[in-house]
């Protein structure tokens, strides 16, 4: 038996990158992919109503952010390197115009506001695991939308935690703290497509 053990193949050890390493080695890709310790996380392309949420929020906080000049605001696929083993893509994300500095091939550093979409696949990682790092960066203000349960919820980073600012369902809006008079509804984000 000791001698059957030690011809087995030896498991080979699982590689943890850094962000350098994929740009580096890796192929650009438009496939929703991010680096959690070092180990690359690789999800399936989002479904269109996911895409159709994405959409409508990046152009009401586009729009809001680009009529007052606050900054920029991008929307995934785009790489947000907290650090070199610690890569993540909202879904949407919002830098102020004192930060904008950050934004180079690659946002370098927490972004000031970034929303997610969850789905019954990305619940725990958006809603916990993304959560928690996002609070330990010191993201201002953290957006999850749940089309599920037509939710909205907006948490603000208060002395170092997350705190819920504003909870919305349906046509209920929710508000914004840090970018006071940004709000929205969970309806405005469904709206469907016009049928030509």
């Amino acid at each position: 038996m000791i001698a059957a053990a030690l011809t087995q193949p030896k498991a080979k050890a699982q590689r943890h990158w850094t962000y350098d390493e994929i740009v580096a080695e890796l192929p650009e890709t438009h496939q929703p992919i991010e680096l959690w310790n070092g180990e690359i996380i690789m999800s399936p392309a989002p479904h269109p109503n996911h895409q159709r949420i994405v959409g409508r929020f990046y152009k009401s906080l586009d729009q809001f952010v680009g009529k007052r000049g606050l900054g920029e605001v991008l929307v995934s696929p785009c790489d947000v390197v907290l650090t070199q083993k610690r890569v993540v893509q909202p879904d949407v994300l919002f830098i102020s115009k004192a930060r904008l500095g950050i934004v180079k091939n690659y946002v370098d550093g927490v972004p000031d506001l970034a929303m997610e979409v969850i789905s019954e696949a990305s619940w725990q990682r958006d809603r916990i695991q993304k959560k928690a790092l996002y609070e330990q960066s010191g993201l201002l203000e953290y957006w999850i939308i749940d089309p599920d349960s037509q939710t909205i919820e907006v948490f603000a980073l208060v002395k170092s935690a997350f705190q819920l600012h504003s909870r919305a369902v349906g046509a209920q809006m929710a508000k914004s703290k840090l970018l006071a008079g940004f709000s929205l509804a969970f309806r405005d984000l469904l709206l469907t497509p016009s049928v030509l």
